[in-house]
């Protein structure tokens, strides 16, 4: 992969990519890190991406200011748990207690606030997925919680459920859309009709949270605990 700086105010840097299966030249910008990249079909030449990169400036400087900025976790910081915006606050104790709308964190604050997470998407993901497997009448393995940027959730062959842990800062029907779809894949190993039929027998209404994690889904990202 190339790279070539766009002058301007900010520049724009360019990741150039060829990739034989393209049958034309594409832009891309990456809704969670902003990363631009100009994939270019064989016998194409740079000279030409970069011209086609220029007529689309204002189109691409005009979706990176949208963008909204990372946040890092920290005293003060806001972040949504199941949808809710919360305030970050320094804790006292050892456990992190929600009042109103503030989240009392103890000691180091990401790391401790990143843990308390993962502990409550688990929960929240074990309780839906056990209802929609007895629904289904097909049980899971096991679960796991990763922190995937690719997908938010996954079903194995052998039965095992994985799902990102960012789901718990998505609205709680968001979660259990996730749930849902990886617990009908225990039926369906595909994106079949048949397959959608067992998630919207699971879940009726998915395509709202569905459509939501599409448009949002990458802005959860954007929180840092690093």
């Amino acid at each position: 992969m190339g790279h070539h700086i766009l002058p301007g105010n900010p520049p724009i840097a360019l990741c150039l990519r060829r990739s034989p299966r393209a049958r034309r030249i594409s832009l891309r910008i990456s809704a969670l890190d902003g990363r631009v990249t100009l994939t270019l079909p064989k016998g194409l030449c740079e000279r030409e991406a970069l011209a086609f990169a220029r007529q689309k400036e204002d189109w691409m400087r005009r979706h990176l200011a949208a963008q909204k900025p990372e946040v890092q976790i920290a005293h003060g910081a806001e972040v949504p748990v199941e949808g809710r915006i919360m305030r970050v606050a320094q804790g006292a104790g050892r456990r992190v207690l929600v009042k109103e709308d503030t989240l009392w964190v103890p000691g180091e604050v990401a790391p401790r606030l990143q843990a308390w997470l993962k502990v409550l998407a688990r929960e929240r993901l074990v309780k839906a997925s056990d209802r929609y497997a007895a629904s289904l009448g097909r049980p899971y393995s096991r679960i796991t919680l990763r922190d995937t940027r690719s997908r938010w959730g996954s079903c194995a062959s052998s039965g095992a459920l994985s799902y990102s842990w960012r789901l718990i800062m998505a609205p709680a029907e968001v979660l259990d859309y996730v749930a849902a779809h990886e617990v009908a894949h225990l039926a369906e190993m595909n994106h079949s009709p048949a397959f959608w039929a067992e998630v919207a027998r699971l879940l009726p209404d998915y395509e709202t949270p569905r459509q939501w994690l599409r448009a949002n889904g990458a802005g959860l990202h954007r929180y840092r605990f690093g």
